[in-house]
């Protein structure tokens, strides 16, 4: 199962490297076939087997020779393992299903705001569709209770607390990571947004403070936020329940 689980991810992978390109640039993810953004050349199946084809080909382009993103092996990477890591966690369970979709979707907001500095909203508009499929469906199907006054209020506080930054920033984080927190609030609901919000602070303090020592960025320039806040919600929702009651045993 493993096995198959690493050959999804991966392929799933390769399918993510797509919408990073073609997202931000309004193109379809379907049409054209996979092509050498540089040569417009098109590609081989054998030129689009995850991991193995940008081995083979040292990450150059068989037609043109020039260098393809290492972005491309790392995101194939990072989706199996993530889907590794949610079976491990929730074997092939509804949980499973859904936290795979939403991480994926994540990933690719993840990547194309280190590249392109935005969050396309429709992305995080299929969050909040596949959050309320999610909840109604174990509603309905496996007679789970639904505490929507709490997960608007996860929506509601997260929002309000990262607009209330935006405002004071003046510009110093944008507007959709206003959206993308609150649609990710509305999955985890009041308590664990908070948990979310804490630890990407804490992450971004420690990234930026090493990028500025190691002089890969400086003071002026701006560091997209969105990756620390999705990093952080996997990390709440495989072990945020662990780490919050080992924090409160340890003061209480």
């Amino acid at each position: 199962m493993i096995v198959l689980i690493i050959t999804y991810g991966l392929v799933i992978g390769s399918f993510l490297n797509v919408c990073i390109f073609r997202i931000p640039r309004k193109e379809s993810i379907v049409f054209p076939g996979s092509h050498c953004p540089k040569c417009n050349a098109k590609l081989k199946w054998y030129d689009n087997v995850p991991l193995l084809s940008y081995m083979t080909l040292r990450g150059k382009c068989r037609y043109c020779k020039s260098d393809i993103s290492i972005q491309y092996p790392i995101v194939e990477m990072l989706t199996a393992l993530m889907y590794i890591v949610l079976y491990k966690e929730f074997n092939l369970s509804m949980n499973y299903f859904f936290y795979s979709i939403l991480s994926s979707i994540l990933i690719v907001i993840t990547f194309i705001d280190l590249k392109e500095m935005i969050i396309p909203d429709f992305l995080v508009v299929m969050i909040f569709i596949l959050a309320i499929l999610y909840k109604s469906i174990n509603f309905f199907l496996f007679g789970l209770s639904i505490n929507l006054l709490y997960d608007l209020g996860g929506l509601l506080l997260a929002g309000g607390i990262f607009l209330i930054i935006v405002l004071l920033s003046k510009g110093g984080m944008g507007a959709g990571d206003i959206v993308l927190i609150s649609a990710l609030g509305f999955v985890l609901g009041a308590k664990y947004i908070l948990f979310n919000i804490f630890l990407s602070f804490i992450l971004a303090a420690i990234i930026s403070a090493f990028l500025l020592l190691a002089q890969i960025k400086t003071r002026k320039d701006p560091i997209p936020f969105a990756p620390f806040i999705n990093f952080s919600f996997f990390i709440t929702v495989l072990w945020g329940q662990a780490i919050v009651d080992w924090y409160l045993n340890l003061f209480i």
